[in-house]
């Protein structure tokens, strides 16, 4: 099963939450998910995570040193495409993709905040990719295994 988290630059939400709920599939021993992270635009393609955001990982016990930024591309086949807000959402629909958001409500962009705001981010990530975990794993169970229905 292949997962694409995406964001606008991939250099704050997505790779955050690709560091994450990669993490949480690996400590819940959810097995044969690859979950990588993109973003809509390309100006940031191959450049490391934002610094706040690594720092924010790092704090809580995560390490995203490896994450380069990607822009999502319509030809990708994936799974499942969770958007970090309802602007991602809404541009991932025009481009074809059956996007669902990642949390319950729009994570906000900490970019242009305070380096707290990372950290709130982080917390809400978590959150999100904790239920993730848990509708993934019953997914992999699943013989059809098309967590995009329902």
């Amino acid at each position: 099963m292949r997962v694409e988290i995406v964001c606008t630059g991939n250099i704050c939400r997505s790779p955050m939450g690709e560091v994450v709920l990669r993490a949480k599939l690996a400590e819940a021993g959810v097995d044969g998910v690859d979950v990588s992270s993109s973003g809509t635009g390309g100006w940031h393609v191959g450049d490391r995570m934002d610094p706040r955001a690594a720092a924010a990982l790092r704090r809580r016990g995560y390490d995203g040193r490896s994450h380069r930024a990607q822009q999502y591309q319509r030809s990708w086949d994936r799974d499942l495409v969770l958007a970090m807000d309802s602007g991602h959402l809404e541009t991932l629909h025009r481009y074809g993709a059956a996007a669902q958001l990642f949390a319950r409500d729009d994570v906000p962009d900490p970019y242009y905040g305070e380096d707290d705001g990372f950290d709130e981010v982080l917390a809400q990530i978590e959150k999100a990719a904790d239920a993730w975990v848990d509708r993934l794993r019953d997914e992999n169970l699943r013989p059809d295994r098309s967590p995009t229905s329902g």
